[in-house]
């Protein structure tokens, strides 16, 4: 005659699910649908995963288009990116972090080296935009309305687009040669730009214009003062 088993081996698959026996006392499983967290951290919203896989297996014009799709300036954003996806990435565990920023950078700089263009709208809508601010909001929206098939001014009271980017970013951070690369991009779709044109008035800049919509993108030129001891007599330059 056998000897009996224990009793936690005699039951059948499945009981414990019955019996509610182990973690099912207090545990169910949960589909979780969640960003790669390079992807979820990224300001921008980029694809970071998908474009990296082309640019590891040499498709280095896909990875490119596969950024712009999210991020019009990737050799701009390459050299001032403060890298949070760098920071949040799983291979950071294991030994360190992708080089995410330095990967963009390399594709931004490749696609001027190259001259690799986006295409024109295939169709115009008829729609009229004016883009108050020539900062990296106004040229990025004028980016993509012009891709929608909108007709978009830029009007800036600077005499170069860029906002911030080409008056905050000193040179030896961002050359201009780069900015001005990547600037020429958005315009050669048929953006108009109107420097020296301070708007005042927005509803009468619309009216007067004949524009369907106006987006804002004043910016914020002032900086953010830390509360210091003797802020305000010590030698402190403030920072954007």
């Amino acid at each position: 005659m056998e000897p009996e088993k224990p009793f936690a081996i005699t039951l059948d698959v499945g009981s414990s699910r019955v019996n509610h026996t182990g973690a099912w006392r207090s545990e169910r499983p949960v589909y979780v649908d969640l960003l790669p967290p390079c992807n979820r951290s990224c300001p921008s919203g980029q694809d970071i995963r998908g474009w990296l896989w082309h640019a590891e297996s040499g498709g280095y014009e896909n990875a490119w288009r596969a950024i712009m799709a999210d991020n019009p300036f990737p050799a701009v954003l390459g050299r001032i990116c403060y890298r949070p996806c760098e920071t949040a990435c799983n291979r950071g565990r294991l030994d360190e972090s992708v080089g995410i920023n330095s990967v963009e950078r390399f594709l931004g700089d490749e696609a001027i080296r190259r001259g690799w263009t986006v295409a024109p709208p295939s169709r115009e809508s008829g729609r009229r935009v004016l883009v108050v601010g020539a900062g990296p909001a106004g040229l990025s929206a004028a980016f993509r309305l012009r891709l929608l098939g909108h007709a978009v001014t830029v009007r800036d009271a600077e005499a170069e687009p860029g906002g911030m980017l080409r008056y905050g970013v000193p040179r030896y951070r961002l050359p201009r040669d780069v900015l001005d690369a990547e600037i020429r991009r958005v315009l050669d779709l048929g953006v108009g730009f109107e420097p020296h044109s301070r708007v005042a008035d927005v509803r009468a800049a619309k009216e007067d214009g004949g524009f369907d919509a106006v987006f804002l993108a004043v910016g914020a030129h002032v900086g953010r003062r830390a509360d210091l001891p003797a802020g305000d007599s010590a030698r402190i330059l403030d920072a954007v």
